[in-house]
């Protein structure tokens, strides 16, 4: 992974963006990110438009409708999957417009589905148990998307003719590990999910996304103990985490890191607040995490510049508009002190 795609103290974002315009979201994301921009995803319009929806709106052959507990299968699409899918239409032409409008096409642009255990996990079978319970539904549910995936990725190609990475978020994951989501009755908790259980059913939609893009595929999670082994071991070969979370951690994560690290893993360090924080941040505060990580884990800081990728610590979703624009002009920053660190570093 030391010949990644993208330039040596590239940046890029999470996701979400505020507001309810794609048009307005991309055009900030296109000016902010030149070296990594991703497709945004604008959930302020509501459901359809958030990590669930947009991923249940790529299945193939299976619809999903909303009700009051959230997304349910169905069996056949409705105005609900209608409406997803037509959200996302509308993203890709906001996005492709953007493109056009800068005048300059990037090499390379970033998407993000939910990974196939958020997914599973959000998403109830008619009669309310969620998908992840029944072993033939989530079979089912992991073909789908991954198929549904390759024909997002050739569409995303075609539109901007830009190489495809493909980023999986999983924020439930460490809660399907733990055994941590509740039954319908929310008087019981789901079983756990064994950890080769989880490698295996990730690792089947990231390989689906290495063939689909040729490129290095990246798993989000930004929860204070991602499972770094077990992503690692699903075949990912960059990790997207909350990097101002990690001090602290204990020695087993610290171990993991480093060995992923060691090992030509690139991590995605959220460093940049996804919400304005009271006091003005500096760059040297931002970096911080980052450069304590690295001197902990004993590699050298020039490491940062072709092994690191800041990013905003999550979704910019609650975000003001310009700290949204403000937070991506901070993680481009933070980019080039990796490359050329300012000596007070």
């Amino acid at each position: 992974m030391s010949n990644a795609p993208w330039p040596p103290g590239a940046a890029t974002a999470i996701g979400s963006m505020p507001g309810t315009d794609p048009f307005e979201a991309a055009t900030v994301v296109v000016g902010e990110l030149p070296d990594l921009p991703h497709l945004p995803e604008v959930p302020g319009r509501g459901l359809g438009t958030d990590i669930v929806g947009r991923a249940a709106g790529l299945l193939v052959d299976i619809a999903v409708e909303v009700v009051p507990s959230g997304y349910r299968v169905t069996a056949r699409p409705g105005a609900d999957h209608r409406r997803t899918v037509d959200h996302l239409r509308r993203d890709l032409d906001a996005f492709e417009q953007a493109i056009e409008q800068a005048g300059t096409r990037p090499p390379l642009v970033k998407v993000q589905v939910a990974g196939p255990w958020t997914l599973t996990s959000e998403v109830e079978l008619p009669r309310g148990h969620r998908v992840l319970s029944d072993p033939g539904a989530l079979r089912e549910f992991t073909e789908s998307l991954a198929e549904g995936l390759r024909g997002h990725v050739a569409e995303v190609r075609k539109r901007t003719g830009a190489d495809v990475v493909v980023q999986f978020d999983e924020p439930s994951l460490p809660a399907v590990l733990a055994g941590a989501l509740p039954t319908p009755s929310k008087l019981g908790t789901v079983r756990a999910v064994a950890e080769p259980d989880a490698r295996d059913t990730l690792a089947e939609l990231v390989s689906a996304a290495h063939d689909a893009t040729g490129r290095p595929v990246v798993v989000h999670c930004c929860a204070p103990r991602p499972p770094v082994a077990l992503i690692r071991d699903a075949g990912a070969d960059a990790i997207a985490l909350d990097a101002t979370l990690l001090d602290g951690t204990p020695a087993v994560l610290t171990d993991q890191l480093g060995e992923a690290f060691d090992g030509g893993c690139v991590l995605f360090l959220g460093l940049v607040p996804s919400v304005e924080p009271a006091l003005p941040p500096t760059l040297e505060g931002l970096a911080r995490p980052a450069l304590d990580l690295v001197d902990r884990l004993g590699f050298p800081r020039s490491l940062l510049a072709e092994r690191a990728v800041p990013t905003p610590t999550c979704g910019l979703s609650g975000a003001s508009a310009a700290w949204a624009r403000r937070a991506l002009a901070l993680a481009r920053d933070l980019g080039k002190g990796f490359v050329e660190p300012p000596e007070s570093w």
